[in-house]
């Protein structure tokens, strides 16, 4: 019998921006909600939120010194009991990869809504190699389970 789904408190904000209904349409909030659970180790408490370029260049510059919009960032406060993070996706950001890549839409915010609840989690790429490559195993595995192709694969 396989091991219940954490408990997951979310909160899911659009921005106002142009386009916005093609975001919101790829993102259902139970599908979200599906997609986070699947990727958290214990409850949670997760605010996700989509935004337009300008405030995620906004984020990127005064919390990670980076003057350019990133396609996720993790701001993460706790990790346990219960993890408390939010997760900011830069809508245009992630459309124009999700195109450059050949994915849906979908696909490549469930990639990256994975990606960013490992981040809150403690998982992290950018300290080596071999913490690289766990948390991208990681990835694939939980978004194999969820009926998405490996978003490292390149078409």
């Amino acid at each position: 019998m396989p091991k219940p789904l954490p408990a997951l408190a979310l909160s899911l904000q659009f921005a106002r921006f142009d386009g916005v209904e093609a975001h919101r349409a790829a993102l259902p909030r139970h599908a979200v909600a599906r997609w986070l659970r699947h990727a958290l180790e214990r409850p949670a408490e997760l605010t996700v939120r989509i935004v337009d370029a300008e405030e995620g260049r906004s984020l990127n510059r005064t919390w990670r010194q980076k003057d350019y919009a990133t396609n996720v960032l993790t701001f993460d406060y706790q990790a346990e009991p219960v993890v408390l993070a939010d997760l900011v996706l830069c809508a245009p950001v992630v459309a124009r990869e999700a195109a450059e890549q050949g994915k849906t839409l979908q696909a490549h915010y469930a990639h990256l809504l994975v990606h960013g609840a490992l981040h809150a989690q403690g998982w992290d790429h950018e300290r080596g190699e071999a913490e690289a490559e766990a948390m991208e195993a990681r990835e694939i595995a939980i978004l194999a389970r969820l009926g998405f192709a490996n978003p490292y694969t390149v078409r």
